[in-house]
């Protein structure tokens, strides 16, 4: 008895499915790309992503190999481009501490194109529905013992659901651009991004940014080091509805995360798990939505630059930004600086170290809007927090405090402060009493006289 008509349709569509399969994965050294280091592989590259951006999208396969690039790239929509690497890999540039360079094993792409200006195309392109993964990214014209030179972004994130994952941006002046798509997707990224790591704008539906670690591994050469110090910043979110961050870190920055007001709008998201290290300011607020900035279970330390400080809130900024069970340390000048005409709140928060340099300064300091601080320990034995005058509100509730509570409020609008815990003022030390006067004259006590013997010689 024969197979019915369906089944045997179902075979036919299997077998043209499995048939295609193979067609959907490319090689790229089929399409000419060699891989050596030295040759321009970026005509070979661009074919075999049209390629298999014409036949309707799958992957283009970049096998162990470093591939110079002279030029530029843009990912089809629906294509992937992808290299060896599973994980991210753990290189140290031209340091050596015994770890591989980024030329010796997996796929690398040596980029030199724009070398000079930030003006140019980006590296890689990616558009609607593509991705890239796997790969490491490493610019060999930059030298560590000079001042970085500029270049256009490395990734350009396009269209809706663009995806970075598992990348390596060894050392790119400016990291990733993702600005201008919907629901960008940029996951387990590592290296050291000079200039610029991540810019966030123009985002109207859900962006995601998870376990990013931005770490000098490239180098920590003096004059990088203190150039990345004076213009680096790690983290740049303009307009972005809804954005999630999830576990990231940078460290030495001139700022760890910048929020700024773009002629789109400002940023609003949920912050869970951020980390930003030996920066000079580890969170700028210049503005943010008024839906608000959910900053939880972060870990911030500054004690870089002229003027240290872990939080940053702009005279311009209007919106609502909250630290909830963070923790703030190193030896910085301030925990806060807070203006504007928003709302900037810290709860269940611990702060360790403020006024290095043993000026009197507090540690939360609030020229201007409204202020909550609410559940936090203060664990040094110095002022805590500074009220100025044109603070409209502020609830200071249930707080700890080592030492005695110094709380200095100048303002002249509505202020709550009750319900905090401080230690105990010292005890005076006991002093025995003088004897009370009896009228009678005081009598020395008598020397009492001790007489020896004197011994006489035997006659």
């Amino acid at each position: 008895m024969g197979a019915p008509l369906f089944v045997l349709a179902m075979i036919a569509c299997l077998g043209a499915a499995v048939g295609e399969e193979a067609v959907e994965v490319v090689n790229v050294r089929d399409f000419g790309a060699v891989g050596d280091g030295e040759t321009d592989d970026t005509a070979a590259f661009q074919r075999a992503l049209d390629s298999v951006g014409n036949a309707g999208g799958g992957t283009v396969q970049a096998p162990r190999g470093a591939y110079f690039f002279a030029g530029h790239l843009t990912v089809p929509a629906g294509v992937t481009l992808r290299g060896t690497w599973e994980s991210i890999p753990a290189h140290n540039g031209i340091r050596d501490r015994g770890l591989p360079k980024p030329t010796d094993d997996g796929t690398t792409f040596l980029i030199t194109e724009g070398a000079g200006s930030e003006e140019g195309s980006p590296f890689l392109t990616l558009r609607t529905n593509s991705t890239l993964r796997g790969v490491v990214l490493y610019y060999p014209d930059q030298d560590p013992n000079e001042v970085p030179k500029p270049y256009p972004w490395a990734i350009a994130m396009r269209g809706k659901n663009p995806a970075v994952l598992d990348v390596e941006m060894l050392n790119p002046f400016n990291g990733i651009d993702a600005t201008r798509n919907e629901r960008h997707l940029i996951r387990n990224v590592h290296g050291q991004p000079l200039r610029r790591g991540i810019l966030i704008d123009a985002i109207y539906d859900i962006g995601r940014v998870e376990n990013i670690h931005f770490n000098p591994w490239w180098s920590i050469k003096p004059k990088l080091a203190k150039w990345q110090l004076e213009h680096g910043e790690a983290f740049i979110l303009g307009r972005s509805d809804w954005q999630y961050v999830f576990n990231t870190f940078c460290f030495g920055y001139k700022v760890g995360y910048k929020f700024i007001h773009t002629r789109t709008g400002m940023c609003n998201g949920n912050f869970l798990g951020l980390g930003a290290d030996a920066c000079c300011t580890c969170v700028l607020v210049e503005e943010s939505a008024p839906y608000g900035l959910l900053i939880t279970n972060g870990q911030f330390v500054a004690f870089k630059g002229s003027d240290p400080t872990m939080v940053e809130v702009s005279a311009g900024n209007h919106g609502s930004v909250r630290f909830a069970n963070c923790a703030f340390w190193g030896p910085c000048y301030q925990i806060a600086k807070l203006a504007g005409r928003g709302t900037v709140g810290f709860s269940d928060c611990t702060f360790c170290q403020w006024d290095a340099q043993n000026e009197g300064r507090h540690a939360i300091q609030v020229e201007s809007g409204t202020v909550i601080v609410r559940g936090c320990e203060f664990r040094q034995g110095k002022p805590q927090i500074e009220l100025g005058e044109d603070v409209r509100r502020a609830v200071v509730t249930d707080n700890l405090f080592r030492g005695l509570a110094q709380i200095t409020n100048h303002s002249q609008g509505t202020v709550q402060i009750a319900n905090n815990a401080a230690d105990p003022p010292p005890e005076a030390p006991e002093v025995a009493p003088e004897p009370e006067p009896t009228g009678q004259p005081q009598l020395r006590p008598a020397r009492r006289r001790v007489w020896r013997r004197r011994l006489l010689p035997r006659r």
